[in-house]
């Protein structure tokens, strides 16, 4: 499941993932927040936590993923991934290239580190 989290400056789209994260998750929860946060700004920025709950990604769910990216690849000003999931590290790294703004990983120990930067000036 995908879950909205709260106390993050208006161009920020905040969510948490736990357990296993459907593409139906996606379609209910994500893409909604980030059209409503694109239909009132250009650039938006994205906090997503990935914590010890979190279990794994269903293949819609990982193609709802990659074209949300994809669909509005230039209005990404800044990216947390906050995990110890090793293999969403490393597709973050791989496909780090291709997003014109700024992506950041952090350990589930770095969360507060994490949301200080997102929501920096």
């Amino acid at each position: 499941m995908i879950e909205a989290l709260s106390g993050f400056p208006d161009n920020v789209v905040a969510m948490r993932a736990k357990g296993h994260v459907t593409r139906k998750d996606y379609e209910d929860v994500l893409v909604p927040k980030v059209r409503d946060a694109f239909a009132h700004r250009q650039k938006i920025r994205c906090f997503y936590e990935l914590g010890p709950e979190f279990t794994g990604f269903d293949p819609g769910a990982m193609w709802e993923d990659f074209k949300l990216g994809i669909g509005h690849i230039a209005g990404w000003e800044r990216i947390a991934v906050v995990t110890d999931v090793d293999w969403i590290k490393h597709v973050m790294n791989a496909f780090r290239f291709i997003m014109p703004g700024e992506i950041r990983l952090f350990g589930t120990s770095q969360a507060a580190e994490a949301r200080r930067w997102i929501a920096a000036p």
